[in-house]
């Protein structure tokens, strides 16, 4: 049944910037619909936010036409949403010729096709609202093409070149959209199986932010025009000048 409370929809929002997310926007919201694919985190952060906003967990794998169906129908069951964050991703790390294929198409699923449909079930209701925001979360990878991640770099790309082009057409409903880039960010991503040989000892401890900060710049720069948000002066520059070469320099 929609509800005429403000409301927010995160996906992946079990661990990281997800969950961070969840935390931040529960400051601003009465309803948070959390998806993810770990019932166990998703139940725990509803529990932590239990005081301060109504929280419904979506046990779902956006990878699948049936988990982005059941994502949707929450969303018009629990809906309107106010905000909605597309944050749920992963990465590979190694030669797109050497890896298997059924990965990189499941990253397609998850980063292109997942966000594409929430964005066109969210965006009708938004609109009868008289406004909204839309985040989609990218990466500072798109600034530049990197080898052992292209297919991640590229789905990313896909974020900033269709929220850019999104938010021309919606500029005179009162929606805004954000395709927020951050870098290296302290959370679990790096950990996965699916990244086995990321060393982060190789990255410089300055290049590292925490979750929560990433969120607060993304949900500070709602208020101002930019779409496409690159969180800190660090990354900033490293965005300007080329990631793996800044690296390179820090290192020495």
């Amino acid at each position: 049944m929609a509800t005429g409370k403000i409301s927010a929809l995160v996906t992946g929002a079990s661990s990281g910037i997800g969950a961070e997310f969840c935390r931040q926007l529960a400051e601003r919201c009465e309803v948070i619909i959390a998806v993810g694919r770990r019932e166990v985190e998703l139940q725990a952060l509803a529990a932590e936010l239990s005081a301060k906003v109504e929280v419904h967990c979506v046990i779902a794998d956006l990878t699948t036409v049936e988990g982005q169906t059941r994502v949707i129908e929450t969303l018009r069951q629990k809906g309107p949403v106010d905000y909605l964050v597309n944050n749920a991703g992963f990465s590979t790390l190694g030669a797109f010729s050497e890896l298997d294929l059924a990965p990189q198409q499941a990253m397609v699923e998850l980063h292109i096709t997942a966000p594409m449909a929430l964005c066109r079930a969210a965006i009708p209701f938004m609109r009868e609202r008289g406004g909204g925001f839309i985040i989609n979360v990218s990466s500072l990878v798109t600034f530049g093409a990197h080898p052992m991640v292209a297919v991640y770099g590229a789905s990313k790309v896909f974020l900033n070149h269709f929220s850019e082009a999104l938010q021309q057409e919606l500029a005179d409903t009162g929606i805004k959209v954000q395709s927020l880039c951050p870098g290296y960010t302290r959370s679990d991503f790096h950990g996965r199986d699916s990244m086995q040989g990321f060393d982060a000892a190789m990255v410089p401890e300055s290049m590292w932010m925490e979750a929560d900060e990433v969120v607060r710049i993304s949900l500070a720069e709602l208020a101002g025009d930019q779409v496409v948000v690159v969180t800190g002066a660090g990354n900033q520059s490293l965005a300007s000048t080329g990631l793996e070469g800044q690296i390179k320099r820090l290192q020495g």
